[in-house]
């Protein structure tokens, strides 16, 4: 059987609106083991025939098959496998990759054999050339003839059927062109099938047939000396299995899937590397796109997280299932008369519904307090035994006052902590000591635990005394400023406050304009009001953070376009050595996430800082959380692949000898 069958190829391609011809009915027939050179004046279509054999384009008519096997009814991935596994190629301009080693060029095409099969040892095949002792040099530091023998040693490393080679030696010196064709002719002998173009009589004596090309068209087919010798047995190569065949021999058995695909990522992370590392400012820069997105994030987000903590702590000091019941003061600034609460609606108002277990009536007012030669304008609140429950304001040292003491109005007194430290200084114990209250002298028996403050007030900044002491020693009314009620925990919040307008408005009496004479505070809606407000804000603060990342998305996007460019070359010689588009696509997402890692990495360590930064020196409540470093992890992952896709997409659709002919 023939390995190569041509009938009636053609192939033109268009210089705007004028047609070239490359290929005009090209017939051709190539058994195994030939060694043919194709020669021809520039023009005569001896590289686009290359192009042909070598699965790098499609023909627009005619048939190519090769092995046996029509090419025309094969898919992307089916002529990759093809060109990985039954076809070596050999360039004028050695196509070897600057950042990798000689022993790494070599092994590049294993990188992309999709199927089980036998391959030879790539620093075997750099000794079968003479390069065992150059396997760690660098492209730069070999001569000419020395990287022709790499890139044949990098055709030869996965035992293809056939050898195509375009002017291998049209950029070296006479004595290496000798050595080069040497090799050429040895592997010949061995049974290789090998197809060359070149310009030279010189070259083209090496080999047993030479194809005359014009216009288009073979108008010679010569045969010299005698027929190809066989291959020894002991030397035969064995044929590599068409596309989606099983591979026979030790080879063939499949390794475990987890172990392939590990190794597939652990190679294409290595290439990312590798690529990124030969421009590493732009990759550096890149990063810190990423970087600086990934840290506002994790900043901000850990400034909402202690923002929401904050609140959620001090909202827990207030009580829980309190419903709270003021005059209506605006009443009287739009005209009218405002209703006064007193003690007894303080004793009678669990009346209104069932599920009010507890109450007690306040009142507060602003004061004057000396202590020491220091003085202090507090917030004098006064409550009955029963608030210290409601309010969760037993004392942290002392204790609270009795019903006993509020019954005989005594002047003991239970101050904030700022009033603390304003009237005794910082770690002075107050209890026992003597304030004055308006020039009242009181007792002080205990300090009240940490409330915290807000940017309205200080919520420390505060003195609670009996309330029978705070209505007739200090500020003579008889009219109570609000009453603070319990409601039971399964309670409809909304029921009882509509239960206590009713109550309100039938013990007063009051007409239907009136009705509005008590403000009603539920202050679970409150506190749920304030924590909704705290989670916006932190969303808030971690969605504007969020478009230094897309502007980060936007960088990563922009150099791996102009990476996709800049290697275009490149692209078409791994897809001429077998990579598919889905692996050139793989190659540029995993660069592209790669960076993203990299720069999430260190966002989140700085970010962090950063955090921990302001809570220290600002005293900010300040809390990094784990769900915000894996939320701004995963949205800089997935902007790399996000803002990757798009130049990865455009590198996979190139066309082979699109990409081979690009400079």
């Amino acid at each position: 059987m023939a390995l190569i069958e041509l009938k009636g190829l053609y192939k033109t391609y268009w210089m705007g609106s004028n047609p070239v011809h490359a290929l005009r009915g090209v017939s051709l027939r190539v058994n195994p083991g030939e060694f043919i050179a194709v020669m021809g004046p520039s023009g005569s279509g001896k590289s686009t025939l290359m192009h042909l054999l070598g699965l790098l384009d499609t023909p627009d008519k005619g048939s190519y098959r090769l092995a046996g096997r029509n090419t025309s009814s094969l898919d992307e991935d089916d002529l990759a496998a093809l060109r990985s596994r039954a076809i070596g190629f050999v360039f004028q301009q050695f196509n070897l990759l600057p950042r990798m080693t000689a022993l790494e060029n070599a092994q590049l095409p294993l990188l992309y054999t999709h199927e089980s099969g036998e391959a030879e040892d790539p620093a075997a095949m750099l000794k079968a050339v003479g390069l065992a002792s150059r396997s760690h040099h660098r492209p730069s530091e070999m001569s000419g003839g020395q990287q022709q023998r790499v890139a044949l040693a990098r055709a030869l490393v996965n035992q293809p059927q056939l050898i195509l080679a375009d002017e291998p030696t049209g950029n070296l010196d006479s004595a290496t062109q000798k050595e080069i064709l040497s090799l050429f002719t040895q592997l010949n002998r061995q049974g290789l099938t090998i197809i060359l173009v070149t310009h030279e009589a010189d070259v083209a004596k090496y080999a047993r047939r030479i194809l005359r090309m014009r216009d288009g068209r073979i108008v010679s087919d010569v045969r010299r000396g005698s027929a190809p010798l066989p291959r020894p047995a002991a030397e035969t190569p064995k044929r590599a299995p068409q596309a989606g065949a099983p591979a026979a021999g030790k080879a063939s058995a499949s390794p475990h899937p987890m172990l392939a695909l590990l190794s597939f990522a652990r190679a294409h992370v290595k290439e990312a590397l590798r690529s990124l590392a030969t421009n590493k400012v732009r990759a550096g820069l890149s990063a810190l796109g990423i970087t600086i997105g990934v840290a506002a994030v994790i900043a901000m987000l850990a400034l909402g997280a202690g923002a929401q903590s904050s609140v959620t702590k001090t909202l827990s000091r207030l009580g829980t299932n309190l419903i709270s019941v003021y005059p209506n003061w605006q009443m009287r600034r739009q005209g009218g008369s405002h209703v006064h609460l007193t003690m007894e609606d303080g004793k009678v108002i669990h009346q209104a519904h069932p599920a009010i277990k507890r109450t007690t009536p306040t009142v507060s007012q602003n004061v004057q307090v000396t202590a020491d030669g220091a003085d202090r304008t507090p917030q004098l609140i006064g409550a009955s035994v029963v608030y210290a429950d409601l309010r969760s304001m037993h004392p942290i040292i002392g204790r609270f006052f009795t019903k006993m003491e509020d019954d005989t109005r005594a002047r003991v007194a239970i101050i904030g902590l700022t009033v603390a430290r304003e009237l005794y200084g910082e770690g002075i114990n107050p209890v026992g000591r003597e304030i004055r209250i308006n020039r009242i002298p009181f007792q002080v028996i205990g300090v009240l635990p940490e409330r915290g403050g807000n940017a309205w007030r200080d919520n420390d900044d505060v003195v609670l005394v009996p309330l029978n002491t705070a209505m007739y020693r200090v500020m003579g009314t008889k009219h109570v400023s609000g009453i603070d009620l319990e409601v039971a925990a399964d309670a409809n919040m909304k029921e009882v406050e509509e239960a206590l307008k009713r109550f309100l408005v039938k013990r007063y009496k009051l007409p239907p304009d009136r009705e509005e004479s008590f403000r009603i505070i539920n202050e679970a809606a409150f506190r749920e009001a304030l924590s909704e407000t705290a989670r916006t804000f932190a969303w808030l603060l971690g969605s504007i953070a969020a478009i230094s990342l897309l502007v980060g998305g936007i960088g990563i996007m922009n150099i791996m376009l102009v990476s996709v460019t800049e290697r275009t070359h490149e692209i078409g010689l791994r897809k001429a050595i077998g990579a598919r588009p889905r692996d050139i696509l793989t190659q540029f997402l995993v660069e592209a996430v790669v960076i993203s890692a990299i720069g999430g990495i260190l966002g989140v360590t700085l970010g962090s800082g950063i955090a921990l930064s302001m809570g220290y020196l600002a005293k900010w409540a300040i809390q990094v959380t784990p769900a915000s470093v894996l939320l701004a992890a995963g949205f800089s992952a997935g902007v790399g692949v996000i803002f990757g896709y798009w130049p990865a997409k455009r590198a996979a659709k190139l066309l082979p000898v699109d990409a081979l002919r690009y400079e």
